[in-house]
């Protein structure tokens, strides 16, 4: 059957009209279309930039039948493309379900043993053995590492990176050879320059970018996904560590600091994109309250849906709405820049030229 939507596509606000043939958007009229939306708004798949499908709430793997419920949710609510950032589990027999969201992977988190949440990352003991990790896991993900640049050092109390200037180097550069990008977890200030200067793709949280390190980021063309409603747990997380008060207040002064700081980078030109850090601390389907979350720093309604959208697409490589292209679309009755109410429930979902 060939379905036919019309109306008005973003950024621009023109009129659009597609027809759906075999699960691919075509743009020349197909007589005999059955019509399914007619009137409002078309935009691509959401896109949730930092999504743990393989992390249970609470922490720990997800098993495979929660998989399909993280997966769904995330459906449900538009989202119809995740970049995983770092699961502990093989996600990748969830490709050969069509009805579920595209997963981008990132492989494992590489860590230094005993410095990164149990169970969920690779320990590395020798920081000379990264270099193979990243190649390793740059061949088992779809085209994104993921190091753990910084967490709390119990010998100093505090945050501290865990890898020397020269090791990342090593590291960003075997993950480019093998066409993979790099992204990071980073809270605080110190890991930052030298991920950054070693040719770092992105920074995950980026809490701890001072002016400087956004310099630094606008001359090495270094993305941000901040993860903002993730971060407003950092005062739960300090209420927690009070064997540890120097990370504690460290945490709060973060969560201070996060958004002025993240706004400063925003108006330096560091592409920002929208990711929840979904799995652990954040439950699925809330990438339209970080969408909320990039306007509160400044981004206007058009930009922060694009963040989590058609621009965070063309990031990941990923195609947007255009004759060949995949027929991953949402339609809204209500303008999607409404708010989360509106843009986390779209009239039709259309995911491969199925509509759910």
């Amino acid at each position: 059957m060939v379905l036919h939507v019309r109306g008005r596509g973003l950024p621009d606000g023109e009129p659009v009209e597609y027809w759906v043939v075999d699960g691919v958007l075509r743009t020349e009229e197909v007589p005999g279309a059955q019509t399914v939306f007619t009137a409002g708004w078309i935009i691509p798949g959401l896109v949730d930039a930092h999504c743990h499908v393989g992390i249970a709430y609470g922490g720990g793997p997800a098993d495979g039948e929660e998989l399909i419920r993280q997966a769904e949710t995330e459906r449900a609510t538009g989202v119809l493309l995740l970049r995983d950032a770092g699961v502990p589990v093989d996600t990748r027999h969830l490709d050969e379900r069509t009805d579920l969201p595209r997963i981008i992977r990132a492989g494992r988190h590489l860590a230094k043993t005993k410095r990164y949440i149990p169970g969920l990352g690779l320990d590395i003991d020798d920081e000379a053995d990264l270099p193979a990790a990243v190649a390793e896991q740059a061949r088992r993900g779809d085209g994104w590492v993921k190091l753990v640049g910084d967490w709390i050092d119990r010998s100093l109390g505090d945050l501290a990176p865990l890898w020397s200037d020269a090791a990342l180097e090593t590291a960003i550069a075997a993950a480019h050879a093998e066409g993979a990008r790099v992204t990071a977890h980073v809270f605080g200030e110190d890991a930052l320059p030298g991920l950054i200067t070693a040719g770092i793709d992105c920074i995950e949280h980026g809490t701890g970018i001072t002016d400087d390190v956004i310099d630094l980021m606008a001359e090495r063309g270094t993305a941000l996904v901040p993860t903002l409603i993730n971060i407003d747990n950092f005062p739960e997380i300090a209420d927690s560590a009070t064997r540890y008060p120097t990370y504690a207040a460290h945490m709060r002064a973060l969560f201070d600091r996060c958004r002025p700081r993240i706004a400063a980078a925003r108006e330096a030109g560091i592409p920002i994109y929208a990711g929840t850090d979904a799995g652990g601390m954040i439950v699925h389907g809330r990438v339209a309250d970080e969408v909320a979350a990039l306007a509160g720093i400044g981004m206007d309604a058009t930009e922060a849906l694009g963040a989590a959208s058609w621009a965070a697409r063309d990031w990941l490589g990923a195609p947007g709405l255009a004759d060949g292209a995949p027929a991953d679309l949402l339609c809204y009755a209500a303008d999607p820049r409404g708010g989360p109410e509106v843009l986390s429930r779209p009239d039709v979902v259309m995911l491969g030229g199925r509509v759910y």
